[in-house]
C-alpha cells in the first residue's frame, strides 16, 4: 500500500509564513543586539564581560575563560570589530532572509561561543528567573529555524526565493534539503497573508519600541527589584511627625570626660515611615553629639554590641591609628584617650574596611570642641549631621544598605540628622535678631555638601574653630565628606528660612530644612507684597475668545503644551518625580469630570495629591493668559496623548470652571 503524503501545498505555505515570521522576529531581536555592540560603552566593557562571566568559575571551566581573555585582551579592538560585524550580518540576514542554512548554522555556532564566554557555565544569567543565558536560548532558536528551513520547502518570503529563481545552486547554502526538486511552499492567499503580515508588523512595532528599554532596563533579578524602589517613594506625602533634636548639648565640667561610645544594630527612621537596617552609635543615626572643652581629655570606651567588627575614628583626634582605631569583635571594648587640642566641629566614624559601606550604614556623628577662647555668644546653638543613605527594599516599608549605589555614589537620599526632609515638617525655632550658631557636619560618605539658607548670609562662618581666623558675608560654604564648619547667622525679619545642601540634587533627595523665626515681641510675620503688574499700553488684560464653535485643533494643542506645559510636565507627559506630576495615565487627566483639571489650569495648584503622591512644587495659574480654546485645546491634548484615553471637553466646559472660580 503506497505511503500517504503529507506533501499538502497549504499546509507547507502555513508552515512557510510560521517559519518566516520567527526568523523576522528574531532578526528585530538581533537587530536590538546589533545596536548595542555599536555602542561605545560596549567596546570600553568587552574584556570586562569576559572577566564577569570568569568570577565563580569551576576548576574545570576556568582554563577555557583565562584562554580568551588572554587572547582578546590584546587584541581587544579586532574582537570587537569581529562581533559588530558578526552580529550586524545576522540582523540583516534574518530579516531579510538571506543564505539561511549557512546563516543559522552560524547564528547558532556564534550564539554558543557567547554563551560559554561572555555569560559563562552555570548562571545565573540575564533573564534572571528563568536561570538561562539568552545566548543559549538564541542556540535553541536558530535549530528551531534549520527545522522550520528543513521541513517547509523553499520559502517564498526571503530574499533566497528570489535568488534561488536565477542561480538554483544558491539553495546549497540557503536550503538544508539535498532534495533539488523539493517543491516550494504554495503561497498562502493574500486577505491571510495580510493578516499574518499585521502580525509581524505589530510584533516588529514592539520589539524597535523596547529597544531603549532592552537595552537600559535592568535584569529582572530580585536584587534589581529591591534597589529600584525608592525609601522616598515609599514615604510618599506623608509628614515626619517626630524629628530629631538638633540642640547642642551643654559641656561637661572638668580636666576629663568620660565618653561611651557602643556599637549596635539597629532599625531608625530614614524618611516618614520608612525605616532602615542600620549599624548604629549608641542606638541612632547619626550617633549622640559629644560636645567636650579644648584643652579636656576625653576617655573613650568602646563597645561593640554589633554582630560583626567594628572600629571608631575620632577626626577631632591625634592619636595613632595602630593602637586606637582598632577593629574590635562582637562583645569586646576597647579604651583610649585623647586630648581634643584643636577646636571645631569634626566627625566620628567607624574605619573598619570597607568604611564606605560602615559610614553608609549609619556609623557616624559629630564631636564638637569649643575653642578655650570662646566664640561670640550665641542665643541658639544647633548640630546638623549631612549623610547619606544607599538602600534596596528587604520588606515592605524596611530598607537595607546597598554597596553597589555606594560604590556609584548615588544615593536615594541626602539628610541632616538621619532623617529626610524632617526638618522642613518639624522646623528647627529662632527669634529675630538672635545669634543662631550651626554646627554643620557632613559624614557623607561620598558627596560634598554647599551649605546656604535661603533669605540669609552668615555673619561669621568658622573654618576651624578658631574666632581669629573667621570669614565673614559668606552665602554658601562648602563642607567636603569628613569636615566640619561653624556657622552664625541672624534673621532680622520674622518668617520662614530654608536650609539647604544647594547641590540642588541633594536637596531633592530630603537635605532640607527650616528655620522658622518668630519676632521677638510675638508681633506677626509680614505677609508677601503682592501687586499686579501693570498692563502693557495697548495689550488686553483678558484673554480673547475664539470666535465660532468650538471644535479640538490637535496639531495647536500640541504647540501650546509645548510652549506652556512641556517644561515642567516633559514633552513625554511623564513628568518629574517629587516635583511635577506625570499626565500620561494620570487619574485626573483620564477622569470623564474634567473639573479638577480645567481648575488646575485655569487656576493653578500646589501640593495635591496626585495618585497618592503628594507635588510640594507650585503650578501657576494660566486663566489670565490662554482663553478658553485655548484651554480646551491643551486639556485635550494632554487627553488623547502618550496613550492617554478620555473624554474630551469644549471651551463651554472651560468657561463654566472659569466663571465658578471667579
Amino acid at each position: 500500500m503506497p505511503k500517504k503524503s503529507n506533501n499538502n501545498p497549504i499546509s507547507q505555505g502555513w508552515a512557510a509564513i510560521a517559519s518566516a515570521a520567527l526568523r523576522v522576529a528574531f532578526g528585530f531581536i538581533w537587530i536590538g543586539n546589533a545596536a548595542f555592540t555599536w555602542q561605545s560603552q560596549f567596546a570600553t566593557n568587552y574584556v570586562g564581560y569576559l572577566h564577569n562571566a570568569a568570577e565563580g568559575q569551576q576548576a574545570w571551566s576556568a582554563w577555557w575563560f583565562d584562554m580568551w581573555i588572554a587572547l582578546v585582551t590584546p587584541n581587544v579592538d579586532l574582537f570587537v570589530g569581529l562581533t559588530r560585524l558578526a552580529v550586524t550580518l545576522l540582523a540583516v540576514g534574518l530579516v531579510l532572509g538571506f543564505a539561511r542554512k549557512t546563516l543559522y548554522l552560524a547564528g547558532a555556532l556564534f550564539s554558543l561561543l557567547i554563551w560559554s564566554t561572555a555569560e559563562g557555565f552555570g548562571g545565573p544569567y540575564a533573564v534572571g528567573a528563568t536561570n538561562m543565558g539568552a545566548a543559549i536560548a538564541y542556540v535553541l532558536i536558530f535549530i528551531a529555524l534549520m527545522i522550520g528551513n528543513s521541513r517547509s520547502g523553499t520559502s517564498p518570503y526571503s530574499l533566497d526565493y528570489l535568488i534561488e529563481g536565477r542561480w538554483p545552486k544558491w539553495r546549497r547554502v540557503a536550503e538544508w534539503s539535498r532534495d533539488t526538486g523539493q517543491r516550494t511552499a504554495q503561497p498562502i492567499a493574500w486577505h491571510l497573508q495580510a493578516t499574518a503580515l499585521l502580525g509581524i508588523a505589530i510584533m516588529a512595532f514592539f520589539l524597535v519600541a523596547g529597544l531603549h528599554s532592552s537595552m537600559n532596563v535592568r535584569s529582572a533579578t530580585p536584587k534589581a527589584a529591591a534597589e529600584a524602589v525608592s525609601p522616598l517613594t515609599l514615604a510618599g506625602n506623608k509628614v515626619v511627625t517626630d524629628a530629631r533634636d538638633a540642640i547642642l548639648p551643654p559641656l561637661q565640667e572638668g580636666d576629663s570626660v568620660d565618653v561611651d561610645v557602643i556599637v549596635t544594630d539597629d532599625t531608625v527612621a530614614i524618611a516618614a515611615g520608612v525605616d532602615y537596617q542600620a549599624w548604629t552609635f549608641g542606638g541612632t543615626v547619626p550617633g549622640p553629639v559629644i560636645r567636650v572643652r579644648q584643652g579636656q581629655t576625653v576617655n573613650i570606651n568602646f563597645t561593640n554590641r554589633g554582630t560583626m567588627h567594628h572600629s571608631v575614628d575620632f577626626h577631632a583626634a591625634i592619636t595613632p591609628a595602630s593602637l586606637d582605631y582598632i577593629d574590635i569583635m562582637p562583645g569586646e571594648s576597647l579604651k583610649f584617650s585623647f586630648e581634643a587640642k584643636v577646636a571645631g566641629a569634626f566627625l566620628y566614624h567607624c574605619g573598619t574596611a570597607p568604611a564606605l559601606l560602615h559610614i553608609g550604614a549609619g556609623m557616624y556623628g559629630a564631636i564638637i570642641v569649643d575653642p578655650i577662647e570662646p566664640l561670640p555668644p550665641a542665643d541658639r546653638e544647633y548640630v546638623l549631621v549631612q549623610g547619606e543613605w544607599y538602600t534596596q527594599q528587604v520588606g515592605e516599608n524596611l530598607m537595607t544598605n546597598s554597596y553597589e549605589k555606594m560604590l556609584r555614589a548615588t544615593p536615594d537620599e541626602v539628610v541632616f540628622n538621619g532623617v529626610a526632609f524632617q526638618y522642613r515638617d518639624q522646623p528647627l525655632v529662632a527669634k529675630t535678631d538672635e545669634n543662631v550658631r550651626l554646627y554643620v557636619v557632613n559624614a557623607g560618605p561620598s558627596l560634598w555638601s554647599a551649605f546656604h539658607v535661603i533669605g540669609g548670609i552668615f555673619d561669621k562662618v568658622y573654618l576651624d574653630g578658631d574666632p581669629a581666623h573667621a570669614l565673614s558675608g559668606i552665602s554658601t560654604q562648602s563642607v567636603a565628606p569628613g569636615a566640619g564648619v561653624v556657622m552664625d547667622i541672624s534673621f532680622p525679619t520674622a518668617g520662614e528660612y530654608v536650609f539647604v545642601d544647594h547641590s540642588m540634587a541633594n536637596a531633592v533627595r530630603g537635605a532640607v530644612g527650616v528655620i522658622d523665626v518668630s519676632s521677638a515681641d510675638g508681633s506677626p510675620a509680614p505677609q508677601p507684597n503682592i501687586l499686579k503688574a501693570e498692563p502693557v499700553e495697548g495689550a488686553s488684560t483678558t484673554p480673547v475668545a475664539a470666535s465660532g464653535p468650538y471644535v479640538f485643533d490637535p496639531e495647536r494643542g500640541a504647540s501650546l503644551y509645548t510652549t506652556s506645559c512641556s517644561a515642567c510636565h516633559q514633552a513625554t507627559g511623564m513628568g518629574v518625580p517629587g516635583a511635577f506630576p506625570p499626565l500620561k495615565d494620570n487619574s485626573a487627566v483620564l477622569d470623564n469630570d474634567a473639573t479638577r483639571q480645567i481648575h488646575a489650569v485655569l487656576f493653578g495648584a500646589q501640593g495635591g495629591d496626585i495618585d497618592g503622591v503628594s507635588y510640594p512644587t507650585i503650578m501657576p495659574p494660566f486663566g489670565s493668559q490662554l482663553n478658553d480654546a485655548d484651554i480646551a485645546d491643551i486639556i485635550n491634548h494632554e487627553r488623547s496623548a502618550w496613550g492617554n484615553v478620555a473624554r474630551k471637553i469644549t471651551a463651554d466646559d472651560v468657561k463654566a470652571v472659569r466663571d465658578a472660580g471667579k
